[in-house]
Parts: C-alpha cells; sequence; structure tokens
C-alpha cells in the first residue's frame, strides 16, 4: 500500500472502528460513514462479519451499497448528547434478540456521528442487560473508545435498570420453549 492510500485510509475512519465482545455479542461501534468511504466502510464491516448496522443519528449516505452486501440498516435516530428514548432502546434489544438468535458468530455495528456518545451508549445498555455492571460498561468501552459516553449520558447510565432481556440462562438466550 502506498504512503498516500494509506493515509486517506486512516483519514476515512477515524477513529478507528472498535470491536466489543462480550458473551458471545459483538457489537462495532463506529463514526459515521459517508457516500465518498462507504466502501472502505463495507470492507470494515465485512472483516467483522457485521449483519447489522444500526443508525443512531440522522442518515447521511445511501444503503443500497451496503444491502447489495447483504448488511441490513436499521435507523433508531435520537438526539446528540441524549440518552436513547424507550422506544429506541426496545427495538434495539429486539433486533440484537433477534441478530444472535439467527447468526451467533455475527457482529451488529452501530453508529453516530463521530462514534463517542450516541453510539458507545446502545452498546453500553447491551452490556449491562447481559449482565455488567455500568461502571464496568463505561469503563469497558472506554478502554477501546476513548472520550466515550459524555456525563448527562453517564447519568442515564447509572440509572438504568437492566431487566435481563438480553440475559442468557444455561447458555441458551430467552427462547420460549413448549414441551
Amino acid at each position: 500500500m502506498s504512503m498516500t492510500s494509506s493515509n486517506m485510509r486512516l483519514k476515512d475512519i477515524r477513529p478507528a472502528p472498535c470491536e466489543i465482545e462480550y458473551k458471545n455479542m459483538k457489537f462495532l461501534i463506529t463514526d459515521r460513514p459517508t457516500d465518498q468511504n462507504i466502501h472502505n466502510y463495507i470492507q470494515e464491516l465485512k472483516k467483522h462479519k457485521v449483519k447489522d448496522v444500526v443508525r443512531v443519528c440522522e442518515p447521511s449516505y445511501q444503503i443500497e451499497e451496503l444491502q447489495n452486501e447483504g448488511i441490513r440498516v436499521t435507523d433508531l435516530e435520537f438526539d446528540d448528547g441524549t440518552p436513547p428514548p424507550g422506544q429506541v432502546v426496545e427495538e434495539w434489544f429486539e433486533l440484537l434478540k433477534n441478530r444472535f438468535r439467527e447468526a451467533p458468530d455475527s457482529c451488529v455495528a452501530v453508529h453516530c456521528v463521530a462514534g463517542l456518545g450516541r453510539a458507545p451508549v446502545m452498546v453500553a445498555l447491551a452490556l449491562i442487560e447481559l449482565g455488567m455492571k455500568y461502571e464496568d460498561a463505561v469503563e469497558f468501552i472506554r478502554r477501546r473508545r476513548r472520550g466515550a459516553i459524555n456525563a448527562k449520558q453517564l447519568a442515564y447510565l447509572e440509572k438504568y435498570r437492566p431487566k435481563s432481556r438480553l440475559k442468557l440462562k444455561n447458555g441458551h438466550r430467552n427462547v420460549c420453549c413448549l414441551q
């Protein structure tokens, strides 16, 4: 790779996407792609076996190329710097349960504009639902994504009470079974 294309690559995706894995769930936190760098973005997603991209910010790129690669895009938009509304949280957990039931080895990507506020909060919520304490979830994410989660979002996570919506029971996710 030449020096210029290597520099361009770094400029295209920054901060670098970070994968968070916990209890058989994998997440990729990224910043927002653009129509100009969507090809680099898709390569990165494929490297991590991403099947879903969740946009928690306003749409800023065409999704057709992602769909052509078999990657589903879901919009769960909410305001920058704020905690997610209840409906967004419910849809997020529903998507995670379905995705990891269908494809346990896949990864769910989530992005906001910079990948430092809304996207890490969504991943923190999943970690908390999976049994992590909120402080540990924030630390776990910040170790991989410096500057993630602002004070208002931190206060929200501190008050958040998990309802075991993603917790594994006996090695299996909550799946109803009639005998």
